[in-house]
């Protein structure tokens, strides 16, 4: 008898240290995982320069970037962490260079206007809205 109580003792709290290590070895603290940021073929720096200087913070909120607080269209923070842009196709470069040079192709009756970026731009803007984990 001795034997099965000294090991119902003990169980439930090895039980829960084991859980307590398994649950913490996935924690990072709050921060994202160092998982590089998709190939886009440009610069965040010098995409950060265009998100300003076309003035998407009048309608977005952009982490990053000065006085973007706008609230016309969605929140772009976490944007790297989005399994769909526009809710219309997955988020993937590809896609992403697609929709910042003409939303209208991906989703018809978007607010988003046609800025008139080239195709570097929009790589550029892709890079920068990329880090934003």
């Amino acid at each position: 008898m001795l034997r099965s109580r000294s090991i119902s003792v003990f169980a439930p709290a090895a039980a829960l240290a084991i859980g307590a290590v398994t649950a913490l070895s996935g924690c990072t603290g709050g921060r994202a995982l160092d998982i590089p940021p998709p190939v886009t073929g440009g610069n965040a720096h010098r995409g950060a320069a265009l998100i300003e200087d076309y003035g998407c913070g009048h309608c977005h909120t952009i982490p990053g970037i000065p006085a973007a607080s706008g609230v016309v269209g969605p929140p772009l923070f976490f944007f790297s962490r989005r399994v769909y842009i526009a809710g219309e196709v997955p988020n993937t470069p590809e896609n992403l260079v697609r929709w910042v040079r003409n939303p209208p192709s991906i989703e018809p009756h978007t607010a988003m206007p046609v800025l008139g970026l080239n195709e570097q731009q929009a790589r550029d803007v892709a890079a920068y809205l990329y880090t934003l984990r």
